[in-house]
């Protein structure tokens, strides 16, 4: 059987090996855990233990996996809007909304109790973070507000990974 260890020091000498993977490896997590649909699968757990290896292993700088991370985390969070601003309708009648209507719920409770605000929160909520911007898109929130909004959020969240990124490379580097 394959312990931790084994596949830590497995994924550290790959991208080691692959430097350039980690450029895009990042955004590209970032992305994938905050798109809609994929977001409900794929955890940010991933994205942080990948940012927290490439950090101890000096592979790339904590502002460096903040600031591609903050890339992916605005592409995902337009994608969504932008998705639920033209299909919107559409996509609340589909089988696929209908069984994840618990989530849905959950995120429209958030946009109509916060309003904009909502999405500075739903970006920290890993459960809603892929449907707030789909469900703020659904609701035609201005583009403006939603871009301003979103990129607070998304800042703060990107800078939320370099803390935890940073403060769990630290222990492990001890």
């Amino acid at each position: 059987m394959i312990g931790r260890n084994e596949i830590v020091e497995f994924f550290s000498n790959w991208i080691g090996n692959n430097r350039e993977i980690a450029w895009i490896a990042i955004p590209f997590l970032a992305f994938i855990e905050a798109c809609p649909g994929a977001g409900l699968f794929v955890s940010g757990a991933i994205l942080l233990a990948v940012s927290t290896i490439l950090y101890t292993q000096d592979i790339l700088s904590l502002p460096e996996i903040a600031t591609l991370a903050f890339f992916g985390a605005i592409l995902a969070d337009h994608f969504g809007y932008y998705l639920g601003l033209i299909f919107g309708p559409h996509l609340e009648k589909s089988k696929f909304a209908r069984s994840r209507e618990k989530n849905i719920k959950k995120s429209k409770e958030i946009v109509l109790k916060y309003g904009t605000f909502s999405i500075i929160i739903g970006r920290l909520i890993p459960a809603v973070r892929s449907l707030v911007p789909l469900t703020v898109g659904i609701s035609a929130l201005g583009k403006l507000k939603f871009s301003i909004s979103d990129f607070c959020a998304c800042f703060i969240w990107s800078c939320g990974l370099l803390l935890l990124s940073g403060g769990i490379g630290n222990v492990f580097l001890q």
